[in-house]
């Protein structure tokens, strides 16, 4: 668009912005929105319209995009909204884009959530209302729920990754780390810890391995809630529990014990979808039958595809080239 004053999604003119796409705010951010972005402009303008809704709740903030390597910028997408700041990251993978964007922060407090998520009504406030009400808090991780195309019928992926994908919860509490896709640090803490790492490391897990060893102080805060779409096939599954997969090997390679341990688990891997059967009949995040049946049929696939690509792994050994595979299939998202 040409003209100096540009609408705005909801049809009312935005803020003027410079050349990057920075609005013209009065008042200092009291949180900064940092977004990894690699060609999901669509997806983008949706996370970006969840958290413009916000604005309502009176809390100044500020958003920047990250782009690393997309192969058109979101500069239209950005330039919509108000007080969006786009930043270019070259160094390929999310961690290094968010690092990018902390860089750049201006506010007290950071918060990161991916361009595939959609913020709901009062992650803004939820956020900012916590570190101003507990100063203990040094970072904290908020709910990650699934983006159903159809609420009232899931897929049989959708049902699984309902349950098991985004244990928020299980990450901040016994793991100490809280999920990227929507974590919050104070400024002077992220820094004080150091960025995330690249592309070949599960930055999230090591960055909160890092902040808790320094003695930092994690919280889980459910009412900070996002939500993400789920994959769209099994092969899109797998290729994420390849990444783990590889990661989780690098840790024991050259280690006997760590090799018996490796092929135990394995095993046990294997056969543990008979013992959530309690679990899917219990749990709160499925309504129907035909959805618990569907998450168990998706959740014996994924053990049995673990196990095999554990066993795998343990006689051959190809740990990088299913991390370099993975990221390969992200540049071309």
């Amino acid at each position: 668009m040409h003209d100096d004053l540009m609408q705005h999604p909801s049809g009312q003119p935005a803020q003027s912005r410079n050349e990057e796409g920075q609005g013209e705010q009065e008042t200092n951010p009291r949180l900064s929105i940092v977004i990894p972005h690699l060609n999901e402009p669509e997806d983008l303008r949706r996370c970006l319209l969840s958290l413009e809704a916000q604005r309502n709740d009176g809390i100044p903030f500020e958003i920047i995009v990250a782009d690393n390597g997309s192969t058109k910028r979101p500069e239209a997408v950005c330039a919509a909204f108000t007080d969006v700041r786009l930043e270019t990251e070259t160094i390929p993978g999310p961690g290094p884009a968010r690092n990018k964007g902390a860089a750049a922060a201006r506010a007290e407090m950071l918060a990161f959530i991916d361009a595939d998520c959609v913020a709901e009504a009062g992650w803004v406030r939820a956020i900012v209302d916590h570190f101003d009400c507990h100063p203990e808090t040094d970072f904290l991780g908020g709910d990650i729920r699934i983006l159903p195309a159809q609420p009232d019928r899931l897929t049989a992926i959708e049902a699984y990754e309902s349950v098991y994908s985004y244990r928020a919860q299980r990450y901040v509490e016994q793991y100490g780390f809280a999920a990227t896709g929507n974590m919050a640090v104070r400024t002077r803490v992220f820094r004080d810890v150091g960025p995330f790492g690249g592309i070949g490391s599960m930055e999230d897990t090591e960055w909160g391995q890092r902040a808790t060893a320094k003695g930092f102080r994690i919280a889980y805060l459910p009412q900070a809630r996002v939500r993400t779409a789920s994959c769209k096939s099994f092969a899109e599954l797998a290729r994420r529990w390849d990444r783990h997969v590889a990661h989780e090997f690098r840790h024991i390679r050259g280690s006997r014990t760590g090799f018996l341990r490796w092929m135990i688990n394995g095993t046990l891997i294997a056969a543990s979808p008979a013992g959530e059967i309690v679990q899917l009949l219990r749990t709160d995040r499925l309504s129907y039958l035909r959805d618990r049946w569907g998450a168990f049929t998706c959740l014996t696939r994924v053990r049995l595809y673990r196990a095999r690509r554990m066993f795998g792994l343990a006689f051959h050994d190809n740990a990088g080239a299913l991390v370099d595979s993975w990221n390969r299939e992200r540049s071309k998202s």
